[in-house]
């Protein structure tokens, strides 16, 4: 079996607000697909060409961006694997891009960065073993 490769989904209202968030992160735009009044677009009452899907990526990490599912916006949650001391290094750089962002737990402690729209991104401290269950 061949190497498995996935891009997940994230809902979101505006596709070019998100763009502008996740930079600030450090991801960079990969590609994007504005085309007002297609069949898979929902009237939003934006200028002709506002943006409905678009992908960012950070080193491996890609994600795409879509406002094709209102009815799915903010019910994202991924998990974001950094290795120890790029993870040392997030919260620095997330203050730095004025990206907000709090301590959490999911088994293990965490870092998690809610997005405008309410999608959770999880970084997972890879320092801690966790909890056996």
């Amino acid at each position: 079996m061949g190497r498995w490769y996935t891009r997940p989904v994230l809902f979101v209202t505006d596709v070019d607000a998100s763009l502008e968030f996740y930079r600030r992160m450090g991801f960079v735009e990969a590609w994007k697909f504005a085309q007002e009044g297609s069949p898979a677009a929902p009237p939003t009452g934006r200028a002709e060409g506002a943006s409905i899907v678009a992908q960012t990526s950070l080193n491996d990490c890609e994600i795409v961006f879509s406002r094709q599912r209102p009815d799915r916006v903010g019910k994202g949650m991924l998990f974001i694997e950094l290795v120890a001391d790029d993870w040392k290094a997030l919260p620095a750089a997330l203050e730095a891009g004025g990206v907000p962002f709090r301590e959490g737990w999911w088994g293990y402690r965490s870092l998690i960065v809610t997005d405008p729209d309410g999608n959770e991104l999880y970084f997972p401290d890879p320092s801690d073993p966790g909890v056996a269950l």
